[in-house]
């Protein structure tokens, strides 16, 4: 495969200093000025020989209180998900209108039940909360009267209304949302609570990675074939491609400033080589996530038996190279040469893997029709006769969470324990894809913060 793939080889030096794990100095710097930059004053990084990174409270909290919000280096919706939950693209929030949410999913479950002629095709009904078990029976409440199994269609016309915004549906306005704002480049895949989140999103990653009509065409087919792959294989390649194309745009935004310093000092000099410090420095974020190659650390599925190892193994080892030169041919860049080699691929997708976190946001659907359910009469009656056919329609699944995968940089941080003194809970003013994490009981300053985490 090297030989196919002879980036390892040209870039060894570079591919090693990329992998070589920071100092503690280095973890110690970049976490007080992450913390520092998001005025988390009540927590601290720290790391040891032993246990590698910790998270440590720097003051007392309560039972209950709010020990962490974490936003995400980069996430992404899980591609099945997206046909239930409209979201902004970059923090996850949920957009458009309880009508428009409620119209999609009718529509696309009218789809797959003709695709599968009139046999109920729905998406899977486990929802990956970010919360253990029990938590997840105190937070999760049901609606009554949306218990059917049978969903009854809604008369011609109504699911079409519910997306137009023809049809209002009773005390919506009281779950109001940020409306939908597209991509910029015209992809129609992209869509956004703010023209801010649309803009931070396209100087992260996504101008590297629309498949707008504005981008270059050879460059846009490849990008289709790219997602394409990911979609039907592994959509944690779409992780990696944000991971890469930040990195890049990272890269590109630091050699302006250290070029346009050059100039007035008279000492530019134009060079497309690869200017391995500031590629350190842009890759820094993602340099202090633990890593492994994917096909080393992903576990061995229960259906694979122990003597097909080794084959199981290159075979994954096979679809990243596969995954690799699809978006090599996509977004290449010689300067960031490095960063297309097949070891540095197979550490950023192991280092997801390896971290394995979950982006969950609780719909407001679900809030509607429970706040319909706590009506008084008649509010409550004349409500239902509009909402009850639409909650029926829907059936027993008239919620869906947004659901994806994310690297949280200070929740990557985050140890196992055995008695866990904190929780990953989304609390009900928590709307977007970020981490919350919450005291589970009394945590003194200078201990450390530990989760329970599942296997």
């Amino acid at each position: 495969m090297d030989s196919i793939c002879p980036i390892g080889l040209q870039c060894a030096t570079e591919i090693s200093a990329l992998l070589s794990p920071p100092s503690p100095l280095q973890v110690q710097k970049y976490y007080h000025d992450l913390l520092t930059a998001r005025g988390c004053s009540g927590i601290k990084v720290k790391q040891d020989g032993n246990f590698g990174k910790g998270l440590y409270a720097d003051m007392d909290f309560k039972e209950g209180e709010l020990v962490l919000k974490d936003p995400m280096l980069v996430g992404a919706q899980h591609p099945l998900n997206k046909i239930d939950c409209l979201v902004c693209s970059f923090c996850f929030c949920f957009i458009g209108s309880i009508e428009l949410q409620i119209g999609r999913r009718l529509y696309m479950q009218q789809l797959r039940a003709n695709e599968s002629h009139g046999c109920e095709v729905g998406s899977s009904s486990k929802h990956c909360h970010e919360m253990d078990s029990s938590d997840e029976e105190e937070s999760t409440q049901q609606c009554t009267s949306g218990s059917s199994k049978t969903k009854v269609p809604l008369p011609e016309g109504i699911v079409e209304s519910l997306m137009n915004g023809q049809l209002v549906l009773p005390f919506s306005e009281k779950f109001s949302l940020p409306p939908a704002v597209p991509c910029p480049g015209g992809c129609g895949e992209a869509y956004y609570c703010s023209m801010s989140c649309a803009e931070a999103d396209w100087g992260s990653s996504h101008s590297l990675l629309c498949t707008g009509e504005s981008s270059d065409s050879a460059r846009r087919e490849a990008l289709l074939k790219f997602i394409k792959h990911a979609n039907e294989t592994n959509d944690i390649f779409l992780l990696a491609a944000k991971a890469i194309s930040s990195t890049m745009l990272m890269y590109r935004k630091l050699k302006a400033v250290s070029l346009e310093e050059q100039m007035k000092h008279n000492t530019s000099c134009v060079s497309n080589h690869c200017n391995l410090s500031i590629l350190l420095e842009a890759w820094k974020p993602i340099s202090m996530g633990h890593k492994r190659r994917w096909w080393d650390c992903i576990a061995l599925p229960d259906d694979v038996d122990s003597s097909d190892e080794a084959s199981f193994r290159l075979q994954i080892k096979m679809l990243a190279f596969e995954s690799l030169q699809l978006l090599k041919t996509a977004i290449f860049d010689k300067e960031c040469e490095p960063l297309f080699s097949l070891e540095i691929y197979g550490n950023i997708i192991g280092m997801f893997e390896l971290n394995n976190l979950d982006l969950v946001v609780a719909s407001p659907v679900e809030d509607y029709f429970l706040y319909i359910d706590d009506l008084t009469y008649p509010n409550k009656e004349e409500a239902e006769k509009i909402t009850q056919p639409v909650l029926d329609a829907l059936g027993e699944e008239y919620s869906i969470y947004c659901e994806g995968t994310a690297f949280f940089p200070l929740q990557s941080c985050l140890n196992h324990s055995c008695c866990p003194n904190a929780k990953a809970f989304k609390r009900e003013e928590d709307k977007d894809g970020q981490a919350t994490i919450i005291a589970q009981r009394s945590i003194c300053k200078g201990e450390e913060v530990g989760l329970y985490l599942s296997t």
